[in-house]
């Protein structure tokens, strides 16, 4: 692809590009042809911004997606691509010339520029782009429903990547940040590697250039000391094949050093320098068949030490979008070289995904995009882009089971609540334990490769919201915040009502009435958790009743007294009736900064979480209850893991910057030795900061932080 990607650089005349086109499709077919005229004559006169003709840019996205796919219709619909949005030629003169396919894929190209328009903030703003580019990307995979519009669209986005040295430094960052944030993903998703490394490894070079330099200038200095490793680990590879008796003819071998972006990933994930990153090397063995590819990992194994925690089966169990790779990291006496076994059709699968489907076959129907919908990030919440890039955006998948053999993918790093939401939205709701190889765990534990998972049910749903931040599938953090969202407006609804009805002593019913006439019932649900507005909306019920009930009202207000606001113990309450003590209830445990409420029962105010299935019972019942705040605000108290270089003076650092961060450290443990040079340290620490996600992107700017865990859960046993 590198060879490639040159080659257009050198290109910027039509003629050229042309011929260029035509030499990856090997042939001139008529359709193409046609589709090239209509481009060249609807582009006439129109120039980029590098002064080159505007036409060059469709031939070069066919010419990639000729080299991706091969399928015509995909490469007429590219040379088409910015016909509709650019030029006066619409999408019936489209459909009529060329038919309802290709006017298909040029409207589903089109409509991704209006999802971009809708969905992403401008370059020339200062918003953050992190949460418009998540939003973009989420509508970008709902509303594109042909898999085809997705691989062309990649291709326009890497030549345009390739040409952005001639826009300004604060657009190219915007548009590399958008690539790696929004594209990259999708072709990784899709499968289609040579795509993927090459979107990363540019964006990467505009957004951290200090780093790409970093790294582009070690990997040129060590090149010849690489490529020699290289080439003596692919010897000892070779005479141990053919001395098995395979045919050198049935076996290809390709050597390769790992590309810029996924050394960079790989040493913040570790928290070491380029120098101590072990793995530098990859060899793939292509094979003729499936069995061939295990008696190969068989001699591998013999002959080198394996390191098994990284061995993956992608053979016997494909990732959703139909990889199929035998993935063993070796030990040689030189060091380490990640080895990946598969056939040469497995090969065409892993280099061009889904897209080897027209490249390899006569085209291919009903492809599914539903296993897309899993495209997260391990944090969407961050906002600080180094915080995106710190860890492995896609790292491995992983794959457990169900009692019954069933087999479901996973991002690394899912937990047992991410599983119970794949297998159905009901079972994640629902979820109260799970069995993980047969023992009872949390559902928040972390699985592993190859886990048996089995998760036990209740029959009601379970309100976990704080689950959210642990949660790594967009499946499981969608259904616990919509669900957690829901059921939190109608509990502040119903305590609303309760709380007016027990100041008023008046039934619900009645309530419900003067609230329709008032025209409160869509608001209503705010006087549960702001005093102001519960305030106000006392003094509207009470001024509706005293206008239409005068003389009701008259014998009532003998007997009414003005709500007060009063503090006891932990608590401040709002009411017109007396507490004279509070209780707590044994179903909930809430913890200080909780969600709460207060029944009345006896002068006595009983403190549930808002989300307790016992109190939610008791709101259904109309049980009386009281305005309750917390009455003092409580540092959140947080867990952090940060990896630390081993240096002088590093720890008397990393305790100076917490406390001017204003982190008062509760306790500190230095972990495990990882390197020479670096070494984990956990720490557990109060702030004032309630969002871990802020906090989290607070303290990226000063340390590498590995983990963060919230230690508030009031549900987190």
């Amino acid at each position: 692809m590198r060879y490639f990607l040159d080659k257009i650089e050198q290109i910027s005349s039509i003629e050229e590009s042309v011929e260029f086109l035509f030499a990856e499709l090997s042939r001139e077919p008529e359709g193409v042809k046609k589709a090239l005229d209509l481009a060249i004559k609807a582009h006439k006169g129109q120039t980029r911004k590098s002064g080159e003709p505007y036409v060059v840019h469709p031939i070069f996205v066919a010419a990639l997606t000729a080299n991706i796919s091969n399928d015509e219709t995909m490469v007429q619909a590219a040379l088409l691509h910015d016909v509709v949005e650019d030029t006066p030629y619409g999408i019936d003169l489209i459909a009529t010339q060329f038919g309802e396919d290709v006017a298909h894929l040029v409207e589903g190209l089109t409509k991704i520029v209006a999802i971009r328009d809708e969905r992403l903030a401008s370059s020339d703003s200062n918003e953050k782009l992190i949460s418009s580019a998540l939003s973009f990307r989420k509508m970008l995979i709902a509303s594109i429903k042909d898999v085809r519009v997705l691989v062309i669209k990649l291709c326009d986005r890497l030549h345009n990547m390739i040409t952005i040295d001639v826009l300004s430094p604060h657009k190219q960052k915007r548009i590399a940040e958008e690539t790696l944030v929004v594209y990259a993903p999708i072709a990784h998703r899709l499968g289609i590697s040579k795509l993927k490394k090459s979107l990363e490894d540019l964006s990467f070079a505009i957004i951290y250039p200090e780093d790409f330099a970093q790294i582009d200038s070690y990997l040129q200095v060590q090149s010849q000391h690489l490529q020699i490793k290289l080439n003596s680990f692919i010897s000892k590879v070779e005479n141990i094949i053919i001395k098995e008796g395979f045919d050198i003819d049935d076996v290809e071998i390709i050597g390769r050093v790992k590309h810029h972006y996924s050394v960079y990933l790989k040493m913040h994930r570790k928290g070491i320098g380029i120098d101590e990153v072990l793995d530098l090397l990859a060899i793939r063995i292509i094979l003729k068949e499936p069995i061939d590819c295990y008696r190969v990992l068989g001699l591998m194994h013999l002959e080198f030490t394996p390191l098994i925690a990284r061995f993956k089966d992608y053979i016997a169990l494909p990732k959703e979008n139909g990889y199929q790779t035998i993935h063993t990291t070796l030990f040689d006496e030189d060091g380490i070289v990640e080895v990946q076994i598969r056939t040469s059709q497995m090969h065409q699968l892993a280099e061009y995904g889904i897209a080897a489907h027209w490249k390899y076959k006569e085209g291919v129907s009903g492809v599914k995009l539903s296993w897309l919908e899993g495209l997260e990030y391990q944090n969407e919440s961050v906002e600080e882009f180094y915080e995106l890039a710190k860890g492995d955006l896609f790292s491995e998948d992983i794959s457990v089971f169900s009692p019954k053999g069933d087999y479901f993918t996973l991002p690394k790093g899912s937990v047992a609540i991410d599983f119970a939401y794949i297998i159905h939205s009901e079972i994640g709701a629902k979820a109260s334990g799970v069995l993980i190889n047969k023992e009872e765990a949390s559902l928040l534990a972390p699985l592993k490769n190859g886990d048996i998972v089995k998760i036990l049910t209740d029959k009601e749903p379970s309100f976990h919201c704080s689950w959210i931040d642990t949660a790594k599938t967009s499946r499981a953090k969608d259904g616990i915040r919509s669900r957690c969202k829901a059921r939190l407006k109608e509990n502040n609804q119903r305590t609303a009502k309760a709380i007016l009805s027990t100041i008023f002593d008046t039934p619900i019913s009645f309530l419900d009435q003067v609230l329709d006439s008032l025209q409160l019932q869509e608001s209503i649900y705010r006087a549960a958790t702001q005093l102001d507005y519960l305030k106000d909306t006392i003094s509207k019920v009470a001024n509706y009743i005293g206008a239409r009930e005068v003389r009701s009202w008259e014998l009532f207000r003998k007997g009414y007294k003005k709500p007060l606001l009063k503090s006891m113990e932990h608590f401040t309450f709002y009411a017109n009736k007396p507490i004279a003590s509070i209780e707590f209830d044994y179903c909930c445990h809430p913890k200080t900064n909780d969600e709460i409420v207060a029944f009345y029962e006896k002068e006595k105010a009983i403190i549930h979480h808002k989300l307790c299935k016992k109190a939610y019972a008791k709101m259904l019942e109309n049980t009386p209850m009281v305005y309750v705040q917390w009455r003092y605000e409580k540092a959140s108290r947080y867990r952090l893991i940060i990896s630390l270089q081993n240096q002088k003076g590093v720890l008397a650092d990393l305790l100076t910057k917490l406390s001017k961060m204003g982190l008062n450290v509760m306790s500190i443990e230095l972990g495990i030795k990882y390197s020479d040079t670096a070494e984990y340290c956990q720490i557990e620490v109060e702030s004032m900061e309630s969002k871990k996600s802020l906090l989290e992107s607070k303290l990226a700017k000063f340390f590498k932080v590995v983990e963060i865990v919230s230690l508030d859960d009031a549900y987190n046993k």
